[in-house]
């Protein structure tokens, strides 16, 4: 079964929404620890790896 394209607009959309929930994260807890840096830096990777793949073929 073949993947489709990612296209501009799902991208924009996907990072602005990543970035909000970052932000979120980051203002309402109480302190930054290793674990909050550690579930942003997976989160990250989750979400740019896939646009990275799907951009890197066009």
């Amino acid at each position: 079964m073949a993947r489709r394209k990612i296209t501009s607009g799902q991208t924009v959309c996907i990072i602005t929404l990543w970035g909000i929930l970052c932000y979120m994260l980051l203002t309402y807890s109480k302190t930054i620890n290793f674990y909050t840096v550690f579930v942003i830096v997976a989160s990250a990777v989750t979400v740019f790896v896939p646009i990275y793949k799907s951009r890197r073929k066009q």
